[in-house]
Parts: C-alpha cells; structure tokens; sequence
C-alpha cells in the first residue's frame, strides 16, 4: 500500500559493528502509529528491569513520524531512550531538518545498541550504513564536530546529530544537538550517547515520503496552515517566540527566581522579547517547512560577550539561566546558553543546578572554588560552573555534573530542601504554587519535571476548562484535565508535531493528515485513545526501572514554602492537596491506590495485545 511509512527500522549494533533493517509491524503501527508511541512499546519491549542507562544494553533511538518529511505543518522528531539521570522513560523533541533526513533514508526509525571499541560516527546514506572512525572528532564541540564531518563527507547537506564534551563526559543531563541548533535536550540522552562511544550520526537520503491519498492530503495540509494562520496564539509566537512568555510568567508569578524561591523578577522585561529584540533579532528563522517561523536568528553584537551569532533565547533558558539565577543582561544569558549549546548540554537542567549552587553557597552548605564568588546574579560564577561541569575540572563540577537530586543527596544537611526537581529531572520554568493543576502535571510527568506532557497554566489562568469553571489554587477538579491533556500531548507526539502547532491545528485536521497520509481509518478520538496507551504502557516501564510511588510528588520548596509574591502570593502546594490530586489522578488514570495500572485498565487498551504481537 502507498503509504507515509517507509516500513523500516534500521537497527545498529556497535558492539558487533553491525547493522539490520527490520520491518515496522503493523501492530506497532496501528496501536503506537510512530515517533514517542513506537519509542514507549519498544523500549518496554527491549529493556530488561534495572538496565543501566550508560550501559550497552540501553537502546538509543531516533523517530520522525509518519507525517515527517511530508508537507504537513510543523513536525518534527524525537530521540527515546533510558534516562541516565532519572532511570526512567526519556523522550525528547528536536525541530530543525535531522528527522525529516532519517524519513528521506527510508527509515520510520534508527535504533542504536551496544557500545563501540573507540570513538566513531555513523554515516547513513539511504541503504548505505558505515560505522566510522571518530577519534579525531572526540573532544570537538557540537558544531565544531558538524563541521568536521561535513568537510569529511564533502558534503554541506548533510543533516548530522552530534554530542559534544558534555555528552562524551557522560554529564547526566548532556544533550544531543541536531541539524541545525535544534536539541534533543532534556534527560541525558547525549550521556547515553558517550556513554556508546557515538559522537555523531550524519544522514543523507534521496527518497521521497509516499502518501496514501495525495489530493485529500494537500487539503487537510492546506486547511491545517490556515488554522495557524487564524491562530492568535501563533501570530504571537511569530512575532516574539517563546521569549514573550517571560512578562507573562512574570506578571502571573509562576517566573523562577533565585533558585524558585520567588516568583517574579523585576528585571524581567530586559531578558523578554523587548530586551531580545534590542540587543539580539536581526530577523526571523523557522524549522523546515514550518510555517509558523517561531525561532529568531541574530547576534550579540555590542558589550562583554559580542561577537557570536545567536537564535532566540527560549522562554525556559531564558528564565533558568536569567531570572532563576538573578542575571539580567540578555547578552550575558545569550552567552551562558550559547555555551551549554556548544558542550552539549541541557540549558534548563544547567540553570537550575547552577541556581541551586548559588543558594547552597549563600545557606554555608557548600564553599565556593577558590577566587570564584558563587552567588546569585554572578554571570561569572555561572560560566565558571557551566565549564566545571562540561568538563568534570573540579570537585563541584563533578558533583553538579550528577544532576540536583543526587549533589543534594551527597551534600546533605538539608541540601534536598532546596533541590528543585520532580523524579530527577529538574524542574521547568514554571514554579507551580499558584496553579495546582500545573503542579499536578508536575507531580505526574512521565519523564520527570517536565511542562510537556500538558499544559493546563492557560486554562487555570483563564477560569475553565471545557467550559467548567476552574479556580487556580483549588486542588479540586483538575485531575479530569491534567489526564486529558497528558493523553492528547502523548497520541499526538506520535506523529511527530511540534507542540505550537497545536496552538492551531485542530484534532480533526491532524486526524485528517494522518489518515491521508497512511491510507488508515482513524476514529475521531484516536490520539486520546492512543495517548492513554502510551501513558499506561510508560507507567509499566518507569514501575518496572523502579520507580516508586513517593516520586510522584513535587519537591519541598513547593510544598513547605509558600509564595513570598506575585498573585498567590501566600500560596503552596500542601501535602493534603497533593494527595488529594494523586488519589484522584490515579482514580481517573485507572490505577490502583499505589499507582499501578489495573489489569482492567490494560485488557481496555489492548496493551497485552500489543505486548504479544511486537
């Protein structure tokens, strides 16, 4: 059948320098229909409990979805694989030009296992698959390492996925950089990455994406670029990107500031779309074929850092690693982003262990390097920690390097008081003490502290949801929502969309490309359905790397502490409302009282089904 799937899995083994493509099955795609769906069954399938993480048996895996590399708007790809900083599920999402290469391969997915002798890179040019020598590669920064093997390959149309010296230090939250500046960034999967002796995958084809039924799909895309085009939302995002939501995170008191103990910054607007616009846009810039056009390209062109090119300072690294450690001069956080982007490193997971740093210097739990004045609002200081850490150069970098919870843990002295983190990972951009649905998705995340696997700030800030109203600080009636949208985030990351594209593209439409795209019937609630899958079947592989059901709980600070400003201000997240919010979490999730999907739960979603026709 003439269909957007190219039918092929791509595996490598670097231990045994070999490699083998394998058929996507039709069960994997009909109940997972690809990217964070395939990632999830595969590996629940392929992982034994306690897997180490930075061991060969991990497996590292690359997905665009099955309306990547076509013309339907804003999709993008997505790397899976064991977190070595939580132990547990990781996905992480990649814009840029990578995912749509690996489909034009002929690839629904690369799967990476084992681990190599020496350093070395792969090169695959559509049926072509080599495992290169990379030694003189390792040590090279992630551009630096693009340039490189593009000059080798002599080839500048190349789409590569590097790591740089973070990812080969295996630092815990290192990250993979892909083609062009887009990160797969939160988790550690370039740790992963190092941790196989893989510094690069370059990626050349010459296919094209086949699609079921051409006529009815070029409407459903047509129809989709109109829906954003109509979208309010997403003519904000294309004048100002995400950097417009630091006022309003501000104004809102859900912004970070010095290690999240408050929650407004009165510098804010200099690290916002107006201080970005000031000292860094020159124009706009957008990920291939998308048209929203949400990313800036520019420069920091006047003061102490001047001198190098620069995108648009994201909402999350602008405030970890500018509002969160009290820094206000936009070159500066430019600066520090710009240097976790060239080791390889997570800008947000960077900020937030920097900012712990400072505090834990400020309370007499930790002593400063010698000649280093670690305190907040310190640019120097920050730089300092960022190179420490990528480079693992002294006993604070090495200690940092580990991540919030475990340099909490080995400080001691109440040091975990004031590490923000949820299962590991540490905490985005939205202190959530004055919207207890957002702490509810924090409480819940799949993957750890994460503001991805839904999003309900809007709906809490506006009042209601689905029409019922909502009231921010109530701990009532919100697990119905968080359980919603986590389900819908989950199905609809199967085909691999960018989540502003759901700023505008309606469910229907999506329902509509896909169908036209793969020749399928879907029914019309078919990303919850399959959301809810992958939410179960996630739930099964955490529990099963053992996870435990303390860990879904939010961290002191915003539990103990209440709001010291903004809005709510006076407000926490108390141990009662917590557990309220869990017990009906897991009442509405179909899980027991300890958090573990019922067999009822699991024979409704066919996941036994699934797990027996892999």
């Amino acid at each position: 059948m003439n269909e957007a799937y190219t039918n092929n899995l791509l595996m490598i083994d670097l231990s045994n320098n070999t490699h083998e493509i394998l058929p996507t099955s039709k069960p994997l795609t009909a109940d997972f229909i690809g990217g964070k769906g395939f990632g999830a069954k595969l590996l629940f399938d392929n992982l034994a409990p306690d897997t180490d993480p930075l061991g060969p048996d991990n497996l590292l895996m690359f997905f665009p979805g099955p309306l990547t590399g076509t013309m339907a708007p804003a999709m993008r790809g997505c790397v899976v694989t064991k977190s070595p900083l939580t132990g547990i599920f990781l996905d992480s999402y990649f814009g840029g030009s990578l995912a749509a290469e690996i489909k034009y391969a002929g690839y629904d997915g690369i799967i990476v296992k084992g681990r190599a002798k020496q350093p070395v890179y792969l090169w695959i040019s559509d049926n072509r698959v080599e495992i290169c020598d990379a030694g003189h590669l390792w040590g090279a920064d992630t551009l630096e390492a693009n340039r490189l093997i593009k000059n080798e390959l002599d080839d500048d149309s190349i789409k590569i996925a590097t790591i740089g010296q973070a990812g080969e230090n295996k630092i815990l939250y290192s990250l993979i950089c892909c083609e062009y500046n887009r990160q797969a960034g939160r988790g550690g999967a370039g740790a992963v990455m190092g941790s196989k002796n893989l510094k690069a995958i370059a990626v050349k084809g010459s296919k094209l994406v086949n699609i079921h039924d051409p006529g009815e799909f070029k409407k459903a895309c047509q129809d989709a670029v109109l829906e954003l085009e109509q979208s309010p939302d997403v003519e904000a995002l294309r004048v100002a990107g995400t950097a417009s939501a630091i006022e309003y995170a501000n104004e809102t008191g859900l912004l970070p500031h010095k290690n999240y103990q408050y929650g407004t910054f009165a510098r804010a607007s200099k690290i916002a779309d107006k201080g970005q616009s000031k000292h860094l846009w020159l124009g706009s810039n957008a990920c291939m074929g998308c048209p929203i056009r949400c990313s800036k390209i520019g420069a920091v062109r006047t003061g102490k850092y001047k001198g190098f090119v620069t995108d648009i300072i994201e909402y999350e690294s602008a405030a970890l690693l500018g509002s969160n450690l009290d820094i206000s001069d936009i070159r500066a956080v430019a600066h520090l982003v710009k240097l976790c982007d060239l080791y390889g490193m997570d800008s947000m997971s960077t900020g937030t262990i920097i900012g712990f740093a400072m505090e834990a210097c400020e309370k007499g739990l930790i002593e400063a390097p010698g000649g280093i004045d670690l305190k907040f609002g310190s640019i120097e200081a920050a730089e300092y920690l960022i190179h420490a850490i990528a480079n693992l150069k002294d006993p604070l970098g090495k200690l940092l390097s580990k991540g919030v919870k475990q340099a909490a843990r080995v400080i001691g002295n109440h040091a975990e008081d004031i590490a923000v983190h949820t299962k590991g990972l540490e905490s985005p951009a939205w202190g959530p003490r004055g919207v207890s649905g957002m702490a509810l998705a924090l409480m819940t995340t799949d993957r750890g502290g994460c503001h991805q696997r839904g999003f309900p700030v809007s709906y809490e800030l506006g009042g209601e949801w689905n029409g019922t109203p909502l009231d921010p600080l109530s701990p009532e009636g919100k697990a119905q929502m968080v359980v919603a949208l986590q389900n819908y985030s989950a199905g609809t990351d199967t085909v691999v969309k960018c989540d502003f594209g759901t700023f505008g593209i309606s469910e229907k439409t999506y329902i509509r490309m896909l169908s036209a795209a793969t020749g399928r019937v879907y029914s019309s609630d078919i990303f919850y359905i399959t959301g809810e899958r992958i939410w179960n079947v996630v739930r099964l592989f955490n529990l099963s790397q053992g996870l435990d059901i303390s860990e879904d709980m939010l961290p002191r600070r915003f539990v103990e502490e209440p709001l010291p400003d903004g809005p709510a201000k006076g407000h926490r997240i108390s141990k009662k409302d917590m557990a309220y919010m869990k017990k009906e979490y897991y009442k509405k999730r179909g899980w027991d009282e300890n958090g573990v999907p019922l067999e009822t739960t699991l024979k409704r979603l066919r996941i036994d089904y699934a797990r027996s026709n892999q």
